[in-house]
């Protein structure tokens, strides 16, 4: 029996560089932040996430498929470098610990004809300006003050140099299923770039 709504979105691959690189980030940093203040993002679920859309009716999975060709055929490939370290809402208060990327304007571009598109078909904005990164890991509700305080300092300190380059090629729309043992993803759909 399968589901009629499938929990999806649509976003960008990682090169088996930068999936490496991100991969020592993550052990040094649950190296030097013990315990159970974060929830760490396993590496080979991290992807740059350019339309989150959440409950998709498997109706409309044939309509999504042809927005992000029709998007994709009006971009060409390109590069985007990982690097850097952050976190989201600002350091000293970290939810969500990140690493960063330079994009040529083309990845914006994509985003939000990505957007405009979904939005015509009933999936809501997103509200926040569009900020290109990768989840790491967040940082548990029940964090104390202390916890949080000691996430902060290792974020202050630690350096995250250039990791890899990622050459983005094609758009992908993913199902998550969540499992007792996290998330899973599968890629329904692909569409490369022009």
């Amino acid at each position: 029996m399968g589901a009629s709504v499938v929990r999806a979105f649509i976003a960008v691959d990682l090169s088996p560089e930068t999936r490496k690189g991100l991969e020592q980030v993550s052990a040094e940093l649950k190296r030097r932040i013990p315990g159970g203040a974060l929830r760490w993002v396993p590496v080979e679920n991290i992807h740059l996430t350019l339309k989150f859309l959440g409950d998709v009716s498997v109706t409309n999975i044939d309509v999504l498929n042809k927005i992000i060709d029709a998007v994709a055929a009006l971009h060409h490939s390109f590069d985007i470098s990982i690097g850097g370290i952050g976190a989201y809402p600002r350091i000293l208060h970290p939810r969500v610990i990140w690493v960063g990327m330079e994009a040529p304007s083309e990845l914006p571009a994509i985003q939000h004809g990505l957007e405009i598109e979904t939005a015509r078909i009933g999936y809501a904005p997103e509200e926040r300006p569009f900020s290109p990164h990768l989840t790491l890991g967040r940082v548990s509700r029940n964090a104390s003050g202390q916890e949080i305080h000691q996430i902060s300092e290792v974020l202050k300190t630690y350096k995250v140099g250039f990791l890899g380059v990622t050459r983005v090629e094609s758009l992908h729309l993913f199902r998550s299923d969540l499992n007792p043992g996290g998330a899973v993803y599968t890629r329904l759909h692909s569409a490369q770039l022009s």
